[in-house]
């Protein structure tokens, strides 16, 4: 194990020696954090496909060839977009996409291991077992890819300053504007974590006590207001609000993640007991008491703010809200587990865990590729310009739903996804005008063709649907042609139902 860290070096000098001292295992872990970007010809991670998909739409819309959509200038949620078509636009999409994702998973997995790093004082390589299943858990798998990246640049710029040295507020704050750049909920935290640690230094001792609380308060009244504020679209959700204490971000395509992910958190309560009951040697309460309140604070986020909301009736939804934070409360619990004394076992737990995760993974995802070279065995027989809308539907099981997003990457070059639902959200770059040929205008419609319950209408261009036609085998696809009256789910079926 390296040295720890001193109070008196810099974070930026801290990472730049262990580049030195440890080049060889920090070479090592990037080429293991990469392998599940490469081990398929495609990285299946849900909504994935419509970032490159809508990329490639921009391609089009700067040569003048996507009429009825343009591209908007927007300061967030689009760093991830921007920087794949800039790589595509020298090596193509299918190899950017696959260097800007495995870019996303190194930023996240050494932006969270040099967050644990700065607030234990030591370099966590027990954890990296740990670390690199987060970085291919919930977020990642459900393609959130800005957000996700936002995570983990708002981890470098938090690890810089966490110990409040003077020379690094600087890098601090170019990687915060890069994560408001990507998305701004990894700002916010950012943000919202500086202004809590400012605070809980200066505060007199007892009332430190009180600053998670009313932190607590604050999340309290979020919930009243939404509650009584009339004419905004809530979901609270179905999960237990103890579940999402960020052992989710492993539940993925199925029953089997969730097992895996009770066995991790059991086996981290236990490393974190048996440190407790060994502090003497080295574990200290007041390591644990910062990272510990913001834990706290974070799982009365995910408990009292809502799954999904709307603004007002005629704005797209802000989704799966809860579900995207308790990646933060899974950050902040290596935290936590960082403040330990590193132990042989503990790294033998992790890295067993680790093994059956990526396996798991690994079988899930080979499925999603032939189920999208299936898609792309029936798409290419059409004439370019066709368009088509999809209804692909995950296992009734699964945790992952966007397996849609396949017939997007399918489309490249070949057809337009009329159910497209980026541009009519209003929430990316690529936007829509009304009447465009190649995209639904109404974020509503693009929700309900996609998922089974859209009456086609005599306005609507003409459209085939991409639809599952074989019960013995989800993965096969087939193509019809929609016309008036027909509705999106009368074919078809979902797996697992």
């Amino acid at each position: 194990m390296p040295s720890d860290t001193t109070e008196q070096e810099s974070a930026a000098a801290a990472g730049l020696r262990l580049l030195r001292d440890d080049r060889w295992l920090v070479l090592s872990w990037s080429v293991l954090a990469s392998v599940p970007c490469l081990w398929h010809r495609r990285i299946e991670a849900g909504d994935l496909g419509s970032h490159v998909y809508n990329a490639w739409l921009g391609q089009l819309i700067a040569h003048g060839q996507a009429p009825g959509l343009y591209v908007a200038r927007q300061w967030t949620n689009v760093l991830f977009d921007v920087w794949l078509l800039r790589v595509a636009e020298v090596v193509g999409f299918a190899a950017a996409e696959k260097i800007v994702v495995c870019g996303c998973v190194l930023i996240f997995f050494w932006g969270v291991f040099a967050l644990v790093s700065a607030v234990t004082g030591r370099a966590p390589w027990f954890l990296a077992p740990g670390i690199a299943m987060l970085a291919y858990g919930y977020s990642f798998n459900m393609g959130f890819m800005n957000y996700y990246l936002s995570i983990g640049l708002a981890c470098f710029g938090l690890a810089l300053v966490w110990r409040g040295w003077a020379g690094n507020w600087l890098l601090a704050l170019v990687a915060a504007l890069l994560a408001l750049y990507a998305h701004p909920l990894g700002f916010a935290w950012f943000a919202g974590t500086i202004a809590y640690c400012a605070v809980q230094r200066v505060v007199p001792r007892w009332w430190k006590l009180l600053l998670p609380l009313g932190a607590g308060c604050v999340f309290v009244a979020i919930r009243w207001y939404l509650h009584t504020r009339a004419g905004m679209g809530v979901d609270w959700g179905d999960i237990p609000f103890y579940l999402s204490n960020g052992a989710d971000q492993l539940a993925l395509y199925g029953r089997r993640y969730v097992t895996l992910a009770g066995v991790a958190v059991v086996f981290g309560i236990a490393c974190f007991v048996a440190g407790l009951a060994q502090r003497k040697d080295g574990l200290s309460w007041k390591s644990l008491a910062l990272p510990g309140e913001l834990y706290l604070i974070t799982f009365c986020a995910t408990a009292l703010l809502p799954e999904n909301l709307r603004v007002s009736m005629y704005a797209a939804w802000l989704g799966l809200l809860v579900s995207r934070l308790t990646v933060i409360s899974a950050i902040l619990g290596l935290c936590l587990l960082g403040c330990l004394k590193p132990r042989v076992w503990h790294f033998a737990g992790f890295a067993a865990v680790a093994v059956v995760f990526f396996s798991f993974l690994y079988q899930d995802t080979q499925k999603l590729n032939q189920l999208e070279s299936n898609a792309e065995a029936v798409v290419s027989t059409l004439p370019y310009g066709t368009r088509i809308t999809p209804t692909i539907f995950a296992d009734q099981d699964w945790r992952i739903e966007f397996i849609v997003h396949v017939a997007d990457r399918a489309c490249i070059g070949r057809c337009f996804t009329y159910s497209n639902y980026e541009p009519s959200s209003g929430q990316f770059r690529v936007r829509v005008r009304k009447g465009s040929p190649i995209a639904t205008d109404a974020s509503d419609d693009a929700e309900d063709m996609q998922g089974g319950s859209y009456e086609i209408q005599e306005s609507d261009p003409p459209l085939k649907q991409l639809y599952q036609c074989d019960r013995s085998d989800w993965t096969k696809l087939c193509l019809r042609d929609l016309r008036e009256g027909d509705n999106t789910g009368q074919v078809g079926f979902r797996p697992g139902r």
